[in-house]
């Protein structure tokens, strides 16, 4: 369009929520047709929807870079201001955001727009009044039109992410910044929505759409909430003031930080701004600035030639990089398509094919093909040229993209599964194939590529909302947080599976009488106070429960905490004796001392009975009518639960008649060559208790005979510091050198060495080896406490019974050698160095 065509030219600028947008859709509607012009495609999807709502989807078209929906005649066009077809004549037209004119990157497709594109009847400039001046002066005849803000926006300091008030929208200008704080917040409050540029619009909409319905009151986004995403925000903070400009990092301007700043109130409601997470507080002049919505002029508008030569991508390049005509204008930045021009003029298998003008135009066109993934250019040149070489080929440049080789760049495109950064990866690069789509000249069918396109973008982005939800929001929390705020009570409960249940959301479980809770954070807080409630709530039940319950749910573990149903609610602790340990109720702070008593009444009595069915002989023969000696014996016997060395008790057993020996037989008793014990008191089971019990008595480790499950363990190895004798006879064990053996395997084993020594000097067999349960100097250590000696011999090594001393001699001498003085001693065998009785001669003169 010419900028003399015929029509009222009108600029409507000015701050943030002056309703410019909305005057602009209106007056457009109110035309037989119109077409407007936003910085974004989300913006123009969003006014798309807004206006199909109005008027019907059959009289609206949306066209951006990626999308196209257009019916067979349109009244009014919805675009990105790039994808604007402004060959076409319309009654109005409208361009939003018109001080992106000044924009590095974009500036100079909005100069296009501000000085080319015109309306029949009408055009309107919508954007800041920064841009005033240079419209004066390159538009002369547009009317400027300065709107106030309909609310007030007000400075209000930095604040702590955790102070920031509901409905906050916190700015960064890194993809890592805005994950980090979005983190934070959900530790913090739950949860937060996340507006990424990079986004597609399905999600980004999914997750503005669960801010604005209050499934969480905070929103981390990047600086694209600035142009003009209208969503309910109270209060914006800037996490940072610096921003990467695509060159360096530079300090955000007034007018910048007034464009953000301005999302905060919308309508008639007022707003608030200020800094957060460590930035420094804004300047005393930026904050006058923002409140006063007064900023710098803007002083040139970036500008390229329209007027491109196609004669040859040398001609076409040189035009690109002609000089502006006027000096409010600068020539813009190389962009990406110039980038890949210039690459292609020296590609020779695109300038053969690029000889005329038509084949030049569909070069440029395929140069700006745009690079969503942002990968390095020389990288996307690549898939430009595949795709131009298909295009030129063929008479007439009626080549088309190969099919199979486009189903292969978008299928493998097809995966939900990775992280954010992977979704958000494919996302970018399935735009760039849904751009290409919309090019109906370049495939054969192209209706089919654009819903198959479409369809991949729509699987990823859903998926990519689910990723970002399940980071960045703990939906529990957000629901606890607003009802908190609101004062409502945290409905509470706990469920027949012991669940404790908070709003819905299980945040703990009942073990006995205990309540564990999940993850505890700052945001739990409230959680828990609820979920208290509800175990306090329920716990004389629980206790009534407990004290009627049978037997079989209470237990022993090897800790000697006892159990009900699995969880532990008391422990043993030491009593008067090994066989009278006492109750203690676990603290507990949900049980009252009457509760208490009763939990300790309950399981002392089911105890009692449990001792009593697995001692019952020793607690049958403390019982019995028995004489002095034998009552004193098993009195001895009792303190070592159940068994007893022969040693120490030596002169008792002397004293035994033939009646009591028989009498204590007659309970149960065995009188061994080593030691006395029960036999029934050595089944596993019995052995565990006896283990736990002396255990709690003695205030002690379990002793070694029980692995870390419970199980009871044939043979233990004895540890290199030692344990007290009095451990091992209490649960029924010998320490025999370096191993501890069961009081009835000594016996066999002694009796077994016994046999085999009366055959004269004996080796270590398979059978002996296995009633020690060892072998080696393991063995040997066993006989020599059972009173046997090794003496090396060619094969091995000979066991027999030690000598006694000469009862003859008088107290105190040497006891006189049998060996006649004139025998000479034999001369020592040669031992293997490795054998066992080596080891235990070198461990002895170590002594």
């Amino acid at each position: 369009m010419s900028r003399n065509a015929p029509g009222r030219v009108r600029a409507i600028l000015g701050p943030t929520n002056t309703g410019k947008t909305y005057l602009a859709i209106d007056r457009m509607l109110g035309h037989a047709s119109g077409m407007i012009g936003f910085p974004l495609r989300l913006l123009a999807r969003e006014n798309y929807d807004r206006i199909v709502a109005a008027k019907g989807a059959r009289a609206v078209a949306l066209i951006t870079g990626e999308e196209k929906i257009i019916p067979p005649s349109p009244r009014w066009f919805v675009c990105t201001v790039e994808s604007m077809p402004v060959d076409r004549l319309v009654e109005f037209l409208a361009v939003d955001e018109i001080q992106l004119c000044a924009d590095p990157e974009r500036g100079h497709v909005f100069t296009d727009r501000l000085l080319h594109a015109r309306g029949i009847s009408e055009t309107m400039f919508l954007g800041s009044d920064t841009v005033g001046d240079l419209v004066r002066r390159l538009v002369p005849e547009a009317h400027i039109e300065t709107r106030q803000r309909l609310s007030t926006l007000t400075y209000t300091g930095p604040k702590k992410l955790t102070r920031l008030p509901r409905r906050s929208a916190v700015v960064a200008f890194s993809v890592a910044e805005v994950y980090a704080l979005a983190e934070l917040i959900r530790r913090q409050r739950g949860g937060t929505a996340v507006v990424l540029g990079a986004l597609s619009p399905r999600t980004r909409n999914a997750q503005v759409a669960m801010y604005q319905e209050g499934e969480v009151d905070y929103m981390v986004a990047t600086d694209a909430i600035g142009m003009g995403l209208n969503m309910d925000v109270d209060h914006v903070a800037f996490a940072n003031t610096r921003k990467f400009d695509g060159r360096r990092a530079r300090p955000l301007t007034h007018a910048e930080i007034g464009q953000i700043a301005g999302r905060a109130g919308r309508y008639m409601n007022n707003g608030t701004f200020g800094t957060t997470n460590d930035s420094p507080p804004l300047d005393e002049e930026a904050v006058q600035a923002v409140e006063a919505h007064r900023f710098d002029a803007v002083k040139r508008l970036y500008w390229r030639n329209r007027r491109l030569d196609f004669a040859s991508p040398k001609f076409l390049l040189k035009s690109l990089e002609q000089r502006s005509p006027r000096v409010e204008l600068i020539r813009a930045r190389d962009g990406e398509d110039q980038f890949v021009l210039q690459r292609f003029t020296q590609d020779e298998d695109v300038t053969s094919l690029a000889t005329n003008p038509a084949t030049v135009r569909l070069l440029w066109e395929v140069c700006q093909i745009p690079d969503f993934r942002k990968v390095m250019p020389d990288h996307h040149a690549v898939l430009l040229k595949r795709i131009y070489l298909a295009l030129a080929a063929g008479p007439d440049m009626e080549g088309r993209l190969p099919e199979d080789w486009v189903a292969r760049q978008i299928d493998r495109l097809n995966v939900t599964t990775g992280d954010i950064d992977t979704l958000t990866n494919r996302i970018a690069y399935i735009r760039t194939w849904t751009y290409i789509s919309h090019r109906v000249d370049w495939l054969d069918d192209a209706v089919h590529w654009q819903e198959r396109t479409r369809e991949i973008e729509d699987k990823l982005s859903d998926a990519l909302h689910e990723r970002l939800t399940q980071r960045f929001v703990d939906r529990r929390a957000a629901m606890i947080e607003r009802r908190r705020n609101d004062g409502v009570e945290l409905l509470s409960a706990v469920t027949a599976s012991h669940q404790v249940i908070v709003e819905g959301e299980s945040v703990g479980t009942l073990e006995g009488l205990v309540f564990v809770a999940e993850e505890v954070d700052k945001a739990s807080r409230p959680v828990l106070a609820a979920a208290r409630r509800a175990v306090a709530q329920t716990m004389p039940a629980r206790v009534a429960r407990l004290v009627s319950d049978d037997d079989g749910s209470f237990a022993l573990t090897p800790n000697g905490r006892v159990t009900w149903r699995g969880a532990a609610v008391a422990r043993l602790v030491s009593g008067r004796t090994p066989l009278a340990p006492a109750i203690e109720v676990l603290r507990n702070d949900f049980l009252d001392n009457g509760a208490k008593e009763s939990i300790r009444a309950r399981l002392t009595a089911w105890l009692d009975r449990h001792m009593r069915k697995q001692l019952r002989q020793l607690l049958q023969a403390l019982d019995a009518d028995l004489n002095g000696p034998a009552r004193g014996l098993v009195f001895q016997i009792s303190e070592r639960l159940g068994s007893l060395p022969r040693r120490p008790v030596r002169d008792l057993l002397n004293s035994l008649t033939k009646a009591d020996r028989k009498a204590l037989t007659g309970l149960g008793l065995r009188f061994g060559a080593q030691t006395v014990f029960f036999p029934a008191l050595l089944k596993p089971a019995i052995l565990r208790l006896r283990a736990i019990l002396w255990a709690v008595h003695s205030e002690g480790a379990v002793p070694l005979l029980l692995a870390p499950d419970g199980r009871v363990v044939d043979t233990p190895v004895l540890p290199s510091g030692g344990v007290p004798g009095d451990h091992w006879a209490a649960v029924g064990y010998v320490p025999l050198g370096m191993v501890a053996l069961r009081c009835d395997r000594v016996e066999k084993l002694s009796a077994a060495l016994r046999k085999a020594a009366k055959q004269g000097p004996f080796e270590e067999t398979e059978v002996l080896a296995a009633l020690a349960g060892c072998s080696g100097a393991a063995f040997a250590s066993v006989l020599g406490r059972l009173g046997f000696r090794g003496d090396p011999a060619e094969n091995g090594i000979l066991y027999k019974l030690k000598r006694r001393p000469n009862r003859q001699g008088k107290p105190g001498e040497k006891p006189a050698s049998r060996r006649p003085k004139s025998t000479p001693r034999k001369k020592p065998a040669e031992v293997d160095p490795a054998s066992p009785f080596a080891v235990l001669r070198d461990l002895a003169v170590a002594k």
